[in-house]
Formats: C-alpha cells, structure tokens, sequence
C-alpha cells in the first residue's frame, strides 16, 4: 500500500494505513503498528519514508493521542551485549610452551580444554560465556619473561668445566647445547628462537638454560694424563 504524506489523517484513513477493524484494542493496535512500520521502515528494502511516518501518525491518532509537531523516526533501539564471565586460568611455564589438553574448574564446572602453544600471560581464552584470563605460574626452575623461557638444568660439575656438546634434559624435553669456556663461566646458554613459540600477535622468543653446577670437579684420567704429558713437554 503507498500514501502521500498528508498533514492530517481521517480515522478511516488510520485504520486503513494500519490494517485494522474499528474497535481494535491496544494489543491489536500495538501488533499491527509493528508490522506495518516494519514493512515502511525506509532502511529496508522497499521502505517509504513518507508511508512510514504516516503509520507512526496513525497509531498516535488511534491511540487518542495527537501526533506532535516535527514528527521524526523513533530512535533505533540498540542492545547492549551482555559482558562475559571472567575466570583466571593458571597454567605451567612448560604448558605455555606445548599448549595441549588441560582440566580446569570454572564457576564449579570441570572443563577439559584444548590450548594453543604459545600462551602469554595476560592471553585470554573464551569458552562459552566465560573469558579465562591466562596467568603463568613461576618457580625457581622455570619461569616465563615475555617472549622468553628461563629453565634451570643441573649439570655435572665435570662436564660444564670441560665443556663441549652437551645433552640437557629440561622440562620441555632434551636439548642439545655447546657450553663454551664463556658460558660455563656465566653459567647461562642462550638458544635463540627456542622459547615460547611465535602465536597470533606474538613473536618468538628464546630460551635460556640456566646451568647449575651439581658435585665437584673430578679431573678426568685423559685430562690428567694430558696435563702432565704438557708439563713433562715443557721441562
């Protein structure tokens, strides 16, 4: 149905724009207004600007009540979105590295989740409605600094003073490592690009191997035997 906008509207000419009996109520009112504005709103496809503020005019004449000067649209009702639940999801420095399955309690509910590798603190993961917030625990052997992992290894006092091709066992499986003179005596080896793995936003990061030194020093029988062979060599 079109209409030209008119300045007044007769009450036949209400109820035909609206599509109802003499006599209706307020909820019939109120259904075919909806229906008949929805249909003339002009954001929708075959909307009519003027037809849609002749419905508005029409229910405010039918509901007894004069349209006011100026009319306009209704403002556009927006909804906001609800805001999720918060929980914090603790996990290890080792799980932020591998990512995996994880058990955790939620609002008294047992979830068994699958992460990513690579979590940083203050990542967040949704399930549901409810937004986890990542906090990654920290001990004296392992311990997350941004991009970085820091893992603590023990190592026979022998072998980091001869140094060399080492094989290390960490938290995060074994490792291959060359402690050179330098690094035994820092007692630190730094492997670039091993740390927590790049993710999303997140780059790269390195691992660092923090050696601690386990037993005294026993001087080997080759070393010995090549010590005095030197001496025997300089006299």
């Amino acid at each position: 149905m079109t209409a030209a906008s008119a300045p007044s509207l007769s009450l036949s000419a209400a109820r035909a724009i609206l599509g109802v009996a003499p006599g209706a109520d307020e909820r019939e009112l109120r259904a075919a207004y909806r229906e008949a504005a929805k249909r003339a709103h002009p954001d929708r496809p075959g909307g009519d600007a003027a037809l849609f503020r002749d419905v508005l005019t029409a229910y405010r004449m039918l509901q007894g009540v004069e349209p006011p000067a100026g009319l306009g649209f209704p403002p556009a009702t927006v909804q906001t979105p609800a805001m999720p639940s918060q929980a914090v999801l603790e996990i290890e420095p080792a799980f932020a590295f591998s990512g995996g399955a994880l058990e955790t309690e939620v609002g008294g509910r047992r979830l068994r989740l699958t992460l990513p590798a690579g979590l940083r603190h203050g990542d967040t993961v949704r399930v549901g409605e409810t937004l986890l917030i990542v906090r990654v625990k920290a001990d004296p052997a392992a311990m997350v600094r941004g991009h970085d992992l820091w893992l603590t290894v023990r190592l026979d006092a022998r072998v980091l003073a001869e140094g060399g091709r080492v094989e290390l066992d960490t938290v995060i499986g074994p490792r291959t490592v060359w402690i050179s003179t330098k690094a035994a005596e820092r007692g630190l080896v730094r492997l670039n690009g091993q740390g927590l793995p790049a993710r999303a936003a997140h780059s790269a990061g390195d691992l660092f191997l923090r050696l601690e030194r386990t037993g005294a020093v026993h001087e080997s029988a080759a070393r010995s035997q090549l010590k005095r062979f030197a001496a025997a060599w300089a006299a």
